[in-house]
Parts: structure tokens; C-alpha cells; sequence
């Protein structure tokens, strides 16, 4: 059964901290936590009962170091809290990917979600958030992506306590999470 989702940044991308998955799941089974991947992007689905979400980040912070020589933000979630991201979204949210790019920003446990989203700048017409348990909800304007300033995000502190992804894939790691 799996308890827990560990959401990866910055691997695999661009040829920067390459991390293979088919290794990263055998690491991770060798070490008693049974996971499976979803992209190359730091999707990983564990079975670690056992673990709270700060024993699940500790877990990949070390794998990742000891056996790939990364060193990244681990944001782990319970299988029940990435449930609700989906289960909780705005009414409507990620329901028209060809109008809005919609992506969910999963914070570390203690960050406080509306705290968190007056971090991100907000341009009229253009962006739009929302606080949740844990997650904050981010859509822009497709047709106006350029002009969003989502991406200042990265520059502030809070950053360091978080991870984004697009709706597209957080709903299918929680189709996953219900496949078993």
C-alpha cells in the first residue's frame, strides 16, 4: 500500500542532476521503501508506512545524495494529503488546460499555505492563487504566460520549502495512488 508521494526538484532535467528511476526504485527497495516512479521528473511513490513525511524527505535527501550525488529539495506528502490536493481544489481548477496552465505548489509540513501565497506575485488578469491544506494553487492565463509572474517565486525564501507541479500530474499520481 502506498503512504507517501516524494515530490523531487530539479532532477533530470536539462541533463542536470541525472537520477535514473529504474535505480532510484531498486535504492529504495534495497533500503525497505518499495516505491514506483511516474516521469523522470521526481515523481516517486512509496511504501513507507512506517515514516512520517519529514522520515520519507530525510529518506530521498540521503538516497539521492549517497547514491546519485544530488543534493535538492525533497517535498514528501501522505498518500491522504495528495488526495486531498485534488479532492480540495477551487471549484473548476485545472478543468480548462487549454485557456490556463494550473499547477499546485506542495509545501513542506509547518509551512503555512497562506503565508506562502502572498509570496507569489500576482498579475491582474493574467494569475490567480488560492491557499489549501499544504498546497497552494496557482493558474495563469495560457495566453498570457509570458506575462505571469509566477516564476517569482523562485527568488524569495519560501521557495526552499517547495515543490510545483503541473495539475496534469498531480492527478495522475493520485490516480496512481488509487490503482495500489
Amino acid at each position: 500500500m502506498t503512504s507517501h508521494v516524494a515530490l523531487i526538484r530539479g532532477i533530470n532535467v536539462g541533463g542536470k542532476n541525472p537520477v535514473p528511476m529504474a535505480r532510484l526504485r531498486e535504492v529504495l527497495a534495497a533500503r525497505g521503501a518499495p516505491a514506483r516512479t511516474y516521469i523522470q521528473s521526481g515523481n516517486v511513490l512509496l511504501d513507507t508506512p512506517a515514516l512520517d513525511e519529514a522520515g520519507v524527505a530525510d529518506l530521498m535527501v540521503a538516497v539521492l545524495a549517497e547514491e546519485f550525488d544530488v543534493e535538492t529539495i525533497v517535498v514528501a506528502v501522505s498518500a491522504a494529503t495528495m488526495r486531498a490536493a485534488v479532492d480540495d481544489a477551487p471549484e473548476g481548477f485545472g478543468a480548462e488546460p487549454g485557456t490556463y496552465h494550473s499547477d499546485v505548489a506542495f509545501l513542506r509540513p509547518g509551512v503555512d499555505a497562506v503565508e506562502a501565497l502572498g509570496e507569489f506575485s500576482m498579475r491582474e488578469g493574467v494569475d490567480a492563487g488560492w491557499a489549501g491544506e499544504g498546497v497552494v494553487y496557482f493558474r495563469r492565463l495560457s495566453a498570457q504566460r509570458t506575462k505571469s509572474r509566477m516564476s517569482r517565486v523562485m527568488s524569495r525564501p519560501v521557495y526552499q520549502d517547495m515543490t510545483i507541479r503541473n495539475w496534469a500530474t498531480t492527478t495522475r499520481l493520485v490516480a496512481m495512488l488509487d490503482e495500489g
